[in-house]
Parts: structure tokens; C-alpha cells; sequence
């Protein structure tokens, strides 16, 4: 390994290209929520809007994994390239989608109008999917560069690298709130915002000198590299990708997911002759309940937030910078924490506050008591995914961008195919219990049966609420919102399950010598 002082140019480059996926996150999610934008411009109804949603985040994960099947084939250079381009394609195409509504500047009415949306709203599901794939590039090329940059402190500083995603999240929520009326009247400024971070990292980066992986510069071969994820590990990664795809296009059955699975699964393993590592593969589970934890509560949280928030006149907004301003200056201190506790202790703990955050965010009442557990639960999250970022890379080095980059697409694709529906599952069966102790015997009236992944469940149907007598049907809109709140006290068995998990491991490496980084080198 080259023993030159790590660029901080470049460093900064990376932080900066994550503030641009940060931007071009909430930039797009206040055009497809907000019901006097996107929905309102091209028509959307709920279920469009959430659709088109998703297209611009299951790309990321399936980018981040392929991408880093290649990537030091084809070079970090060529990486970001490829990721600014994509957020080029995304501006051209909603500005396309705006063009078709808006033929030479005059908007549209009646009959053509909703001709012109449909068209319309398959720019946006291209810009979209592009968008996707260029952020999941971007963390794709940025995590294995910060983790060979720093390879004696890995998980210190890939946790103030990724403090610039809470970081972009406040400054680009911070300057859509400022733009104000702005959006209102023109709803392409907010397009034009991710320009801003782009063009500046890809000034940033363009002529900096890259440096050769630390697995690439040790001598580890391609083979070994991914005999390290193994058979196993390419089980997990490529049956979500697959799932995922089938849950995408109409087409795609699971006739050929299977046959997807096991055709890559095997070409694989006949290549690299691994099974893989068991530890990897024990942290590779540990991601699904963390990833869910972290990610698949948001949307829950924020709502239980934002209610009493809007009530005070207050913007919806503020939840999210909030809790994004809290996770960005603890990752920006991360160094001497994971030095005190190291990264498993502070995993432990993490695990610790979410459990507590989790429960008491069940049962808060009132602005202050909703705000103090939620920033208690951001605290709990704040270090959950760089640090597990940060043991994958100093565990496994041989293993290059490949382990570190696949375990955050294993995540990512977890929320959406089985952490997701999960968490729907579970307010549902909180839902049931307390509408059949409110009002018994009316939730199988007004039940149906729906099914995810792990099986089945019974959810509310609305249309059948609405043929209960008023007084019925009120009760149970009184004790529905209530419900979702109380069940993030169920959700908390995934924090409990990652607590367990990690002070095993904690002891594991106790019982080998204590917790100690491993150089591709040493090998």
C-alpha cells in the first residue's frame, strides 16, 4: 500500500457527490408528495405518485451491486463520470415531461392536456430510474475510495463521509423551504438545485488521482475477492435483485426469477469456489433489520411528527432536517466515539437507544415529548449504516468495493421486498387489535386479505368502512391513526434482534483477542 497522505481534495470531492444524492432525494420527493406539483402538473393520483417514487430508488440498490462487480475494472473516474451524466439525463427529462405539458410555453387544457400528461409521465419514470441508477453509482465509487484512502481508519471516516447525506438533506430542505413561492410558481427550480452539488464535485474530481484499491494494490485477485462473498453471499444479493425486478415490471414472473437466481447464483460459484465467509454472511443479515430499522420507519415517524408540527403552522419539512440535522454532526464526531467503544460497542449502543426511541415513540403525546423521543431514535440511527460499512471494509478487505458496496444494496433492496411490507403487516395486526377492542366484532366487516413476501395479513379495506353506520365508522377512524403509531412498539424487535446480534459478535472477537482491523496486505 502507498503510504502518501490521503487527498483531502478528494475526500471532500466524495463527501460533496453524496450532498448531490442527498439533494436530488428530497428535491424529488417534495415534487412527487407535494399535491401542487408533480401530482398537480401531470395528473398523478396516490398510487402514480408512489410508483413513480419507488423508480427512482430501487435503481440505486441494483447500480451500487452491479456496479461494484466492475468497478475496479472500469475505474472510480469513469464511475463518476457515468453518475454526473445521469443526474444531467434526470434534469433533461423532467424538463422534457414539463416541455410536453407545456408546449412552447403555454400550458395545456382539457383532452390534450391528459394526452400530453401520459406521455408526460414516462419522461419522469425514465428520469427517474436514471436518477436511481446515478446515485447508487455514486455510493458505489465514493466507499471503496474513502475506505483505501484511510485504510488504518476506515470506519471513522466513511462515517464522516456519509454524515454528508443528513448534511444534504438539511441544506437542500433548508433552501426548498427558502425558495418558497418560487416552487410554487416554477416547480423546475427545484431541477435545476441538483446542479449546484453535481457540477461541483465533477470539478472537484475529474483530474484528481484516484488510488488503486486496496484490494487491487495488495496483489488480491479478482477470483479471491469474490470468493470472499461467496455462493451464499450471491444468493442473497442476486435472489433480492431478482425479487426485485419481478415486483417492477408486469412481465417479469417468477418463472424467471428463478431461473435468473440460479443461473447467476451458479455461474458464480463455479467461478469463485466459496461458499464465503461465514462472518460476512452473519453481517449480511444483520443489514436487513438494520437497514429496515433505519430506513423502513421514516415515513411512520415523520407523519407521527409532522401532524402536531402543521397543526402549529409549521412546514412538514422541518421533520426531516430535524432529524438529519442530528444524524450529520454526531457522524462528523464519529472518530473519538469508535474509539472509546469501538465499532461494535457503538453498534450495541446504537441498537440500545433505538429499542428505547422505538417504544417510547409509541406511546409520545404532545410536540416537545414526539420531538425528544424522535431525536432520541435519530441518535440511536445516526451511526448505524457507515459503521457497518465501516466493519465490512476492515474485516474484509480482500473482499474490495464488492462486500462493501453489496452489503448497502442487500439493505437497501430488504427495505423495499421484505423490511417495507413487513412493517405494513405489523400496523396492520396492531390496527386489528385495537379496532376489535374498540368496536368488536365489525374488523371482519371491514377486513381483507392481503399478502407480502414472509405470507399473509388482514388490512383494512376503506370502501368497506364506508358501508358501516356513521357512529361505527367514526370509531374506527378514531382508533386507525392511533394504532399506527402504537405499533412502532412492535417494530422494535428489530433493534432488539440487532442488539443480540452485535454483542455476540462483541464477544466473538473478545474470545479472539479483541476487535482489530485486517489489511488486505496481511494476507
Amino acid at each position: 500500500m502507498s503510504n502518501e497522505k490521503p487527498s483531502m481534495a478528494l475526500f471532500w470531492g466524495c463527501f460533496i457527490a453524496l450532498i448531490t444524492t442527498a439533494f436530488a432525494f428530497i428535491t424529488r420527493a417534495f415534487l412527487v408528495n407535494d399535491p401542487s406539483l408533480w401530482p398537480a402538473a401531470f395528473g398523478l393520483d396516490g398510487v402514480q405518485s408512489k410508483v413513480l417514487f419507488g423508480h427512482g430508488i430501487w435503481p440505486f440498490a441494483i447500480s451500487i451491486i452491479v456496479f461494484s462487480l466492475v468497478i475496479d475494472k472500469i475505474g472510480y473516474r469513469i464511475a463518476m463520470i457515468f453518475s454526473f451524466v445521469c443526474y444531467c439525463l434526470y434534469a433533461v427529462l423532467a424538463l422534457m415531461a414539463y416541455s410536453v405539458i407545456n408546449p412552447g410555453g403555454e400550458a395545456l387544457t382539457g383532452e390534450a392536456l391528459k394526452t400530453a400528461q401520459a406521455s408526460a409521465y414516462n419522461y419522469l419514470v425514465a428520469g427517474s430510474i436514471i436518477l436511481g441508477l446515478g446515485n447508487g453509482t455514486v455510493e458505489a465509487f465514493i466507499n471503496p475510495v474513502v475506505a483505501t484512502m484511510f485504510s488504518k481508519d476506515k470506519t471513522k471516516w466513511l462515517n464522516i463521509l456519509h454524515a454528508g447525506w443528513p448534511g444534504g438533506l438539511v441544506i437542500g430542505g433548508l433552501i426548498t423551504l427558502a425558495l418558497g413561492s418560487q416552487v410554487a410558481a416554477d416547480w423546475r427550480v427545484l431541477v435545476y438545485m441538483i446542479a449546484l452539488p453535481a457540477v461541483v464535485y465533477l470539478v472537484m474530481l475529474i483530474k484528481v488521482k484516484f488510488p488503486v484499491n486496496e484490494r487491487v494494490a495488495s496483489g488480491v485477485s479478482y477470483r479471491e475477492m469474490l470468493a470472499e462473498f461467496g455462493i451464499i453471499g450471491a444468493l442473497i444479493a442476486f435472489g433480492l435483485v431478482f425479487m426485485q425486478l419481478e415486483q417492477i415490471f408486469a412481465w417479469w414472473t417468477t418463472a424467471i426469477t428463478v431461473i435468473a437466481i440460479v443461473a447467476s447464483v451458479a455461474a458464480y460459484g463455479i467461478y469463485c469456489k466459496s461458499l464465503g465467509r461465514p462472518l460476512l454472511i452473519f453481517l449480511c443479515l444483520i443489514m436487513m433489520p438494520l437497514a429496515t430499522t433505519e430506513l423502513g420507519t421514516d415515513e411512520a415517524i415523520t407523519g407521527l411528527m409532522q401532524a402536531p408540527l402543521m397543526a402549529e403552522g409549521f412546514n412538514g419539512l422541518w421533520v426531516l432536517i430535524y432529524t438529519s440535522a442530528i444524524m450529520c454532526g454526531l457522524r462528523f464526531f464519529a472518530g473519538p466515539i469508535i474509539n472509546k467503544f469501538g465499532p461494535l460497542g457503538l453498534l450495541s449502543i446504537c441498537a440500545t437507544l433505538a429499542v428505547i426511541g422505538l417504544f417510547w415513540l409509541s406511546s409520545a403525546q404532545g410536540l416537545v415529548v414526539i420531538f425528544a423521543a424522535a431525536g432520541l431514535y435519530a441518535v440511536g440511527k445516526t451511526f448505524f449504516w457507515p459503521t457497518m460499512l465501516g466493519v465490512v471494509a476492515e474485516q474484509f478487505p480482500k473482499g474490495g468495493a464488492l462486500t462493501l458496496n453489496a452489503i448497502a444494496g442487500i439493505g437497501m433492496l430488504t427495505v423495499g421486498i421484505i423490511g417495507g411490507p413487513w412493517i405494513g403487516a405489523q400496523t396492520a395486526k396492531t390496527t386489528q387489535a385495537e379496532i376489535e377492542k374498540a368496536v368488536p366484532g365489525v374488523y371482519e366487516e371491514i377486513s381483507k386479505t392481503d399478502n407480502y413476501i414472509l405470507g399473509s395479513y388482514q388490512a383494512i379495506d376503506h370502501e368497506k368502512v364506508k358501508t358501516l353506520p356513521e357512529e361505527q365508522q367514526a370509531k374506527v377512524e378514531e382508533v386507525e391513526k392511533p394504532s399506527e403509531q402504537k405499533a412502532l412498539a412492535r417494530i422494535a424487535v428489530l433493534p432488539v434482534f440487532m442488539l443480540i446480534a452485535f454483542l455476540a459478535l462483541v464477544f466473538y472477537f473478545k474470545s479472539r483477542g479483541g476487535y482489530k482491523a485486517v489489511q488486505a496486505a496481511d494476507h
